[in-house]
């Protein structure tokens, strides 16, 4: 057994969506230093860029901006992607919204906004890109659907008044299983990763309280690259090339031994 070749994904073209920052950036840092080919997309031109230009220093990185919250967006960015690529080898699925607003408060605009970006358009996006990774899939190396939850979508009750966020959330976990069964046969797993705290612009604000926070995590920290880049390379590797349907959670413990 190679154990270099088990976690490699040299060569592989992966598209990121919300890439550009927090753990999309994560993730697509990891994969470009691993040698994959990778397409990283978000609603900002600026920042998207930014970050291609800065990775394509060390490796391969392209930008693909697009609004993802909208299905022409969605449809865009699957467009740009399959003029310049056959196959892909690996789907990001990290594009994603929060919206917090007191019960009797909490806007119609904000439900359908996180819905429509952090559930619609991930199923939007992986049937669009469909033909391209039944394309890159085989028996030994399928092709791989990787969708970012968050242990909020249904390892604990969220302790602060993000309802659209949660149930999105456990949206992604339940849609992520619906298409593990159907996408088996093509040789597609699809997996979610359900991460607990990690620094962001979405979780900037609780951060402020870091101190607070880190009591309440056994491992006594909040996430690193490192770990988000550890789960995101075995997905999407050999060595996770029999796992379909699985929710994994990067918690530290948060939600998941408290």
């Amino acid at each position: 057994m190679d154990i270099e070749q088990l976690f490699a994904v040299r060569d592989k073209v992966v598209v990121v969506t919300g890439g550009s920052r927090g753990i999309g950036e994560m993730i697509a840092r990891a994969f470009v230093a691993a040698g994959a080919k990778v397409y990283v997309s978000s609603r900002s031109v600026e920042a998207c860029e930014a970050l291609a230009d800065e990775l394509s220093a060390a490796g391969t990185c392209m930008a693909l901006p697009a609004d993802l919250s909208t299905a022409d967006g969605v449809h865009q960015l699957a467009s740009e992607v399959s003029e310049r690529e056959d196959r892909v080898h690996v789907l990001v699925n990290n594009a994603g919204a929060a919206w917090g607003a007191p019960f009797d408060d909490y806007p119609v605009t904000g439900w359908d906004k996180v819905m429509d970006l952090n559930v619609r358009s991930l199923f939007l996006l992986t049937q669009a890109l469909a033909p391209q990774l039944r394309a890159a899939a085989t028996d030994d190396d399928p092709a791989r659907v990787i969708n970012v939850g968050s242990i909020d979508g249904g390892f604990h009750v969220p302790s602060l008044e993000t309802y659209a966020y949660s149930s999105s959330k456990a949206a992604v976990h339940q849609l992520t299983r619906h298409l593990a069964r159907f996408l088996a046969a093509d040789r597609v797993t699809v997996n979610a990763i359900a991460p607990g705290l990690f620094p962001s612009k979405m979780t900037k604000a609780i951060l402020a309280h870091e101190e607070q926070v880190v009591a309440t995590i056994p491992l006594g920290r909040v996430g690193r690259p490192e770990d988000m880049a550890g789960i995101a390379l075995y997905l999407a590797s050999r060595a996770g090339a029999y796992t379909t349907g699985a929710v994994i959670p990067v918690d530290g413990g948060h939600a998941t031994c408290s």
